[in-house]
Parts: C-alpha cells; structure tokens; sequence
C-alpha cells in the first residue's frame, strides 16, 4: 500500500432513461434544485454529496449507479488498485475544470470511479 488515502464517496452518478423526470424524483428526494441542469447532464448538491444523473448512461455506457471515490492522486489509486487485482474500464481523463475521472472493476464485475480534483 502506498498510503495513497481516499477522501470517501463523495459523488454518485445515476444512468436514467428519462433525464427530465428522473429530474424531479431526484429534487423530490433530496430537497433541493439541481445545481447543474443541462440536457447531457444533471447534478445535485446536497449534504457533502454530489448526485448526478446521466441520460442514457452516457459515453461511458453506465447501466447501473457508480460510486466515485475521491482520491487525493488518482494515478497512484489506479496503480495501487490494478495491482490488488482491479481492472481499468476508463482510464484516467479530465472531464472539466482540472477534474480527472476513471473507472476500474474490482474481481466481481462491479465498477467503482475514482475521481480527483485539481
């Protein structure tokens, strides 16, 4: 183990098939606006978390919810996590404003995001 830490789950992101009424169960649920509101994208602030919703599950095809992780560097987790056994889906990529992104699965199938900000 290197010590490089998480800073936890701080983000999840949600495929739906219906951006504008996944939309409003979400605002319903979490009691708030979103603070992002585009066509390709919807995210909700609330508690610490991040809740986004990607129509269609996006270009990285997410059928399910993902769990990102935040990490202080996330090319040492990806290392780290590959050499336990993991498997890069996504590797590493800015997604906007100086934030990187991947996804790995882990021995099951399951995929877990890893997410650092600049």
């Amino acid at each position: 183990m290197t010590g490089s830490s998480t800073q936890g789950i701080k983000t999840v992101l949600h495929p739906v098939s219906d951006l504008a009424k996944a939309k409003e169960v979400y605002a319903a649920l979490l009691g708030v606006a979103p603070q992002t509101d585009e066509s390709y994208y919807v995210g909700f602030e609330v508690a610490g978390q991040h809740i986004g919703l990607v129509p269609g599950g996006g270009p990285q095809g997410m059928t399910s919810p993902v769990a990102y992780w935040h990490v202080p560097d996330i090319e040492a987790k990806l290392a780290e996590v590959t050499a336990a056994g993991a498997t890069v889906k996504e590797p590493a990529h800015d997604v906007g404003g100086g934030r990187l992104v991947a996804t790995v699965t882990d021995l099951d199938g399951n995929v877990l995001g890893l997410l650092q900000d600049q």
